[in-house]
This record gives structure tokens, C-alpha cells and sequence, in this order.
């Protein structure tokens, strides 16, 4: 353990995509790993907690929080768990936006209120929100994209109200990232894909352990002057859209 990785972190979502990622490079650092997602990773991790809750589900949520914290004080949060209702603005419906929200954004809202008693006893914490560089604006992701943005106002909003208590808060946009389902909808070699690769710079897709290695330095207990941000891992896709 180094760099003042050790306690535990809950990560939501962390059972496949993105989020394994981040559960196994924070599980290599030394933290024990609580995962908040519906379904189960395919192996658990030797030093990972798995608890089977649905986001979407409040009250559920609430009382895994509730036992969860009642066990242990963590200090650290990853807001990874994210849903997606493809649509435009003609086809989008109230129910889209409730249940994408439901899961982007009221979760993540109810996490950082559960830990932060923790948080605040120890004068430290890091949060880290994953959003999306959708935040920006993306076709067909109306409910999606308005969610992500959310996501940014949220937390540098928490960066202003927890600053004084030892408290940081971060968001991280990444742009296209191989995980499973991303190459489960856009196939390696398709010409759609090869259309979104031409849009980053650098000319490749992005890696989950990529995206796994800033949330473990914003995690950092060395960190602690950086809060209020979003970051994009999009290989410079972003570059002259990020405000």
C-alpha cells in the first residue's frame, strides 16, 4: 500500500465494465472493495465485499447503505453505476429520464449522504462520480446526457460543501472505452467504428484500466487539492467542447 491507499472504498457498478476495472486496480493498491451492483462479478476479488442491491430501488438501497456502514467506516466512494435509455427527443419519455436518473444520479446523491458521517468524523474523503464526456451533448442520449450533466453540477456542488471537512469531489467523463458491451454494439473493424475512431486524436479506443488509473489518484490521500473537477479519458475527442 502506498500514497495512503488503504481503508475501503464502495464502488457501485463494479461487477463488469469500467467499474471491474476500477475494483481490481483498487484492490492491487491495498483498498478492500465494497461492490454495490445487481448482479455478481464473474469471480470476487480477495479483498472485495460483494452486496446485491438495485440501484434503481431507493429504499433498498438506503437500507444496504445503512447495514453496510453500520460495519465499517469507509471513506472513499466511486459513483460508477450508470444505465443508458437510447433516445432522441422525439422518442423519450418520463419514464426514461426517471429511471436513468433513478440510478446516475439519485444513487450516487444517496452513497455520499450515507458515508458521509464517516467522512466527516475522519476530516477526510474522496468522492469520485463517473460521468460521460455525453455530458457534452451526444445524439440519442437525451435522458443519458442530461443525467451525466447533472452528474457535474452534483459534484461540484459537494466540492463546495465538503471542501472544508477534508472532503474532495471529482468527476470523470470518459469517451469511448472497449469494455464488453461497447464492442458487444460496435464491433471491432465495423465501419461505424471506425467512424467513432477517427474522431480521437489519438487514434484508439480507451482502456477500462485507464480509466481505473485516475480514479485511483483522485482516491489518493496526496489529492487532496484537487476537487470540484471533471476529467475527460476520451484520448482529446473533447478537446475544444470541455468547458
Amino acid at each position: 500500500m502506498s500514497g495512503g491507499q488503504e481503508g475501503t472504498v464502495l464502488v457501485t457498478g463494479a461487477s463488469r465494465g469500467i467499474g471491474r476495472a476500477v475494483a481490481t486496480r483498487l484492490m492491487a493498491d491495498g483498498l478492500q472493495v465494497v461492490n454495490f451492483d445487481i448482479a455478481a462479478p464473474e469471480s470476487l476479488g480477495a479483498h472485495e465485499t460483494f452486496v446485491q442491491v438495485d440501484l434503481a430501488d431507493e429504499a433498498a438501497l438506503r437500507d444496504a447503505l445503512a447495514r453496510t456502514v453500520a460495519e465499517r467506516a469507509i471513506t472513499r466512494l466511486v459513483n460508477n453505476a450508470g444505465i443508458v435509455r437510447p433516445a432522441g427527443i422525439d422518442a423519450a419519455t418520463s419514464a426514461d429520464l426517471q429511471a436513468v436518473m433513478a440510478v446516475n444520479l439519485a444513487a450516487a446523491i444517496a452513497c455520499v449522504q450515507a458515508l458521509l458521517p464517516a467522512m466527516r468524523a475522519a476530516c477526510f474523503g474522496r468522492i469520485v462520480n463517473i460521468s460521460s464526456r455525453a455530458a457534452l451533448g451526444k445524439g440519442e442520449r437525451i435522458a443519458y446526457s442530461a443525467s451525466k450533466a447533472a452528474v457535474h453540477g452534483f459534484t461540484r456542488t459537494l466540492a463546495l460543501e465538503l471542501g472544508a471537512d477534508g472532503i474532495t469531489a471529482n468527476a470523470i467523463g470518459p469517451g469511448p472505452i472497449a469494455t464488453e458491451l461497447f464492442e458487444r454494439v460496435n464491433p471491432p473493424g465495423a465501419p461505424a467504428t471506425q467512424r467513432i475512431l477517427d474522431t480521437i486524436p489519438v487514434r484508439r479506443m480507451g482502456q477500462p484500466d485507464e480509466v481505473a488509473h485516475l480514479v485511483a489518484s483522485l482516491l489518493d490521500a496526496r489529492a487532496g487539492f484537487i476537487t470540484g473537477q471533471v476529467v475527460y479519458v476520451c484520448g482529446g475527442m473533447t478537446v475544444g467542447l470541455a468547458p
